[in-house]
Formats: C-alpha cells, structure tokens, sequence
C-alpha cells in the first residue's frame, strides 16, 4: 500500500515537473534527448519530463556595459573610451546553440570593434563625432552577431576620459577663444560707435553752425555744477551764431 501510494506521488511529481510556464519576454528553446525539437511561445507549455528540457530566452531589449578601454588614437594620445550596446535577440535557437553566452560574447566583439575604430581616429574625431563612431561600432559588433540570432540595436559611447595634462591644454585653448572673441566683439562694438560718431559729424557739418550748437552742448554738460569753472577757447565762428539764427 504504501509503495503504491508512493509511485502515485512520485507520478504526479513527475507530470507536474512537466508544466512550464513560459513569460510573454521568454521564448523556450526545447531540446529532446539533446537534439533541438522547436520553440516554445509564451503561456503554459508541457514538456516530458527526464526526455525534454526547456531553456528560457529573454527576448527584451537588453543593455550591456562595454567596460573602459584604454586606446591610444591615430594622433597618440591615451584616453579612456567606454560604450554601452542595446542588443536582442531574435532567433532564440541560435542564441542557444551557436554560443555558450551570447551576452558576454557580444560584450567582447563590441570591446575589440571599441578599440579598433577608435584607435583609427584623431582625438578631434573622436570627441566631435562621437555618433558616427557609434554607429560604426554598431555596424561591426552586428555583422559579427548576426549568425547567433542578436540584433544589435544602438550603441552609445558613454565617456571619453582625456589625460589631465591634455584637459589643462584643452582648457586654456577654451579660455583663449573666448577671450579672441571677446576682443572681437569690443573692437566690433568701438568700430559702430566710430561710425556713428563720423555719421553724426557728416550730417552736422552740413547745416550752418550745427558743428558750433554741439560744442554749446558739450561746454554746457561739462559745466553742470555753479562752483567749477573751465576755461575754453571758443572757435570764431560761434560769434557769427547770432547772425546764422536771425537768418
């Protein structure tokens, strides 16, 4: 009786050990005795027990950290250039059988594709045109993960750590320019004020006594406090004033 009821349970262990439950994210890839039977889609799945085992595949977008390389660029500077790759996979069979861990190897393609294209380019490429290095980096890592069912979706390169000596150089380069500039902007602004200045003259000169009326002006600004006294000699033709206004 009791070894009946011990085979029972040991069945019923065994049929409920064959009940799968698959994520709407997951794909399982059963093989049979070893050999690869087909794929399993998302709900609830029943595979035999001891004869079929069923390996989940996550096939979500997955981002994966390229760790730091240090790369010596085609103008021989050392900087620290790392990435991260955005991967998924879409042929769950090949995830599993062409490779032991497609994420790690993945990751490795995209440090030996980091170092190759940006050790190819100058530090001014690489800081200015950072999208384009990524994608070529996307370009390779992706034809080579082709053949294990990855797609490589987008990588980005995150930080591009310079020397401190090249950071202090880059630094006084900023400080120069922005100082060329401003120059630039004041002898622009003294180039306007000049301008308008011989404008204002040119229009004075042409009416009777305007240049004489602006230097009554300017003498009656200069003179604004009772106390002060200035001493100016005045042209001649401020004594014809009287004459040019009775005209």
């Amino acid at each position: 009786m009791e070894l009946s009821i011990f085979i029972i349970v040991a069945v019923v262990v065994l049929i409920l050990s064959g009940i799968k439950i698959i994520n709407q994210y997951e794909r399982g890839v059963v093989l049979t005795l070893g050999r690869f039977t087909g794929i399993r889609q998302p709900g609830l799945r029943i595979v035999i027990p001891i004869f079929q085992r069923l390996i989940r595949v996550d096939v979500r977008s997955t981002p994966i950290d390229v760790p730091k390389q240090e790369i010596i660029t085609k103008d021989n500077v050392t900087v620290g250039v790392d990435a991260v790759v955005y991967l998924r996979v879409i042929d769950s069979s090949k995830a599993v059988l062409e490779t032991t861990n497609y994420i790690y190897a993945t990751s490795q393609f995209a440090q030996a594709a980091l170092r190759d294209v940006t050790g190819n380019a100058d530090l001014d490429e690489l800081l200015s045109k950072r999208e384009e290095i990524s994608l070529k980096i996307k370009e390779i890592v992706d034809s080579e993960t082709d053949k294990w069912g990855i797609d490589v979706e987008n990588v980005k390169i995150q930080n591009i750590e310079l020397p401190q000596d090249m950071k202090r150089a880059m630094a006084k380069q900023a400080e120069a320019e922005r100082e060329r500039r401003a120059v630039i902007i004041t002898a622009d602004g003294e180039k306007a004020a000049a301008q308008a200045v011989a404008d204002a003259a040119a229009m004075l000169s042409k009416i009777p006594g305007g240049i004489n009326i602006r230097t009554l002006q300017t003498l009656e600004k200069i003179a604004v406090e009772p106390s002060q006294k200035t001493l100016v000699v005045l042209p001649s033709e401020l004594t014809n004033l009287k004459d040019i206004f009775s005209k």
